[in-house]
């Protein structure tokens, strides 16, 4: 359940708190005084995508924070294990949301931050959403075998997984076939283009080593009149033939001509003496080197055009068909795979096909073992449905779940689920799109919401204005059965009437005040007499007179009455 909501900076809610309790928590105030924001807020914590357009004028950020108590912490546990988030040892879970005006959106998790998809693998467990949208997406019938696929349990979505993955290699393999599935002309040509590319290629005889080895000996040989010139300067530096002049092996040997003659008197100076003259011996030992070396360079002309040939070679199948001498090599490889597959294009086509018919007859046989899954689930839904929608006074309602078998399979078998319904005595079953008021449809979604609660054990449920399109005595009902899921779960209901007002066991009243030219959005906790003037309101509008108050005091008593009845 959740314990406590802060906000700040959302929309026009400057800064909110709301100390949520067990049972029935409801909500009620003016239209536009931003009862939305509640439900906005939530839904952020827990993981819907964020604007920038929530952020309230004039500030750079807005921080939603939810505490949380789990009750059954073992699911929610698990997943945060799995992530590596530390839990709190006294089963509360604290979930942050901060956007920016940027556009960016920081999550945490116990102060962990987190991504949007570990967000949502974890509030997927602490509470349901129920808004109005969801009345529109309850009369798509392309909504509807999501609903029924909900209250299956952990084999019937292990076998669903199995019918999504065989449908995927199914696409794979169709999508293979009709690659390979090519006519004799436009095979033909394929063939003739990739045996010239291999051919090209293999003619090369490329080496993965060769291309550094290639551009370093022409750089080498391209350039040896500047080594000859450098090294036969530093030789010259080295040791000098000419007699006027000093060379640097010189001026170390009459260095250590000087230091020779004092090094016995002090072991300091006989260590200068020492390193000095194995400097001596590696210049000379150098310059050897260099002289050799200088001795035995050659300029190949002949090697100089045959390099260039092979760099314009290299770069011209750089061109086609990779940056690097590894790219070119990996592209034989892959051509030449195609090339065999075309080369061997009857028996690909027919091995292909041979595995394209293995797969549906697995995926068939999935799908019939869903449908027939589904037709039990549906069967068991019909029975609680009715009898949901008794208490819900639509008791001459038949509902029926239709099963028909699509030609195609899809992600979801090969299963078509249309709702129908008969919401009066002789009529036929029709498409629930086609006959079900607003105020039906509110019902009946409620009756899904109160079913479903039960197989999803969600700790808190939240009821955004489900009450459009009702009133009077099937208002007080829709009220009853909230406040009977309640007795259950923590529920959180957004209401603009009084009869569902009356049963909450903790009421807020929003309420949108002017400051310095701005609006701001403020939540309270009634207390008995708050509650008496919030319900007088909703009963009578914005005149509160004695009589509307009598009967919201009424109410109230009733309500209570009511409740300790369910």
């Amino acid at each position: 359940m959740i314990v406590e909501l802060s906000v700040e900076n959302f929309v026009i809610a400057e800064k909110l708190h709301i100390d949520f309790t067990t049972g029935f928590n409801v909500l009620t105030g003016e239209t536009g005084a931003g009862k939305s924001i509640i439900v906005d807020a939530i839904s952020l914590i827990l993981g819907s995508r964020a604007s920038r357009d929530f952020i309230r004028t004039g500030s750079d950020k807005a921080i939603l924070e939810g505490l949380f108590y789990l009750e059954k912490p073992k699911k929610v546990k698990t997943v945060l294990d799995e992530y590596g988030i530390d839990s709190e040892n006294n089963d509360y879970l604290l979930l942050t949301r901060e956007l920016y005006t940027t556009g960016r959106s920081v999550s945490r998790i116990n102060g962990r931050t987190v991504t949007l998809n570990m967000l949502n693998n974890i509030t997927r467990h602490l509470i349901d959403i129920h808004g109005q949208h969801e009345h529109q997406s309850l009369l798509n019938p392309d909504n509807h075998i999501i609903i029924i696929d909900s209250f299956g349990d952990e084999d019937f979505k292990k076998l669903k997984e199995e019918v999504s993955n065989y449908y995927n290699e199914l696409i794979l393999h169709n999508k293979r076939l009709k690659e390979i599935s090519l006519d004799e002309i436009a095979k033909d040509r394929e063939i003739d283009l990739l045996n010239y590319q291999i051919e090209e290629i293999d003619s090369a005889r490329l080496s993965k080593k060769e291309e550094d080895e290639v551009f370093e000996e022409y750089e080498k040989l391209n350039n040896i009149k500047y080594i000859v010139s450098g090294l036969s300067e530093g030789v010259k530096l080295l040791q000098s033939n000419n007699y006027e002049s000093f060379s640097i092996i010189d001026s170390i040997n009459k260095v250590l001509s000087s230091i020779g003659g004092i090094k016995k008197y002090d072991k300091e100076i006989a260590s200068y003496y020492d390193t000095l003259n194995n400097i001596n011996f590696e210049l000379q030992e150098l310059n050897r080197d260099l002289l050799y070396y200088l001795d035995n360079i050659n300029f190949d002309e002949e090697r100089i055009v045959y390099l260039e040939e092979r760099i314009d070679t290299i770069n011209k199948l750089k061109k086609k068909y990779g940056n690097t001498i590894d790219d070119i090599l990996s592209y034989r490889q892959k051509i030449n795979q195609r090339l065999q597959v075309l080369l061997n294009n009857e028996k690909e086509v027919e091995k292909t096909k041979n595995e394209i018919n293995k797969i549906k007859k697995i995926l068939n046989n999935k799908c019939e073992k869903l449908s027939i899954e589904r037709k039990k689930i549906s069967a068991d839904i019909e029975k609680v449905f009715g009898n949901e929608l008794a208490q819900l006074n639509m008791k001459n309602v038949i509902f029926k779940v239709q099963i028909t078998k699509n030609d195609n399979y899809s992600l979801d078998g090969f299963d078509k689920i249309e709702f129908l319904i008969s919401t009066n005595p002789g009529e036929s079953l029709k498409p629930l799109s086609k006959i079900a008021s607003g105020g039906e449809i509110s019902r009946i979604m409620l009756a899904f919401k109160s079913i479903l609660a039960e197989y999803d054990e969600i700790p808190c449920l939240i009821f955004d204005e489900v009450d459009s399109g009702i009133s009077g005595r099937t208002a007080q009902i829709v009220g009853e059965k909230i406040n009977s899921i309640a007795k259950k779960r923590q529920v959180i209901c957004i209401s603009h009437l009084p009869q569902i007002a009356a049963l909450g066991d903790t009421h807020f009243s929003i309420s949108k005040k002017t400051e310095d030219n701005r609006s701001i959005t403020e939540v309270k906790k009634l207390n008995y007499e708050e509650r008496i003037d919030e319900l007088a309101r909703l009963l009578g509008g914005v005149d509160l007179t004695d009589t509307t108050r009598m009967h919201a005091r009424e109410m109230l008593s009733m309500a209570k009455k009511t409740k300790s009845k369910l």
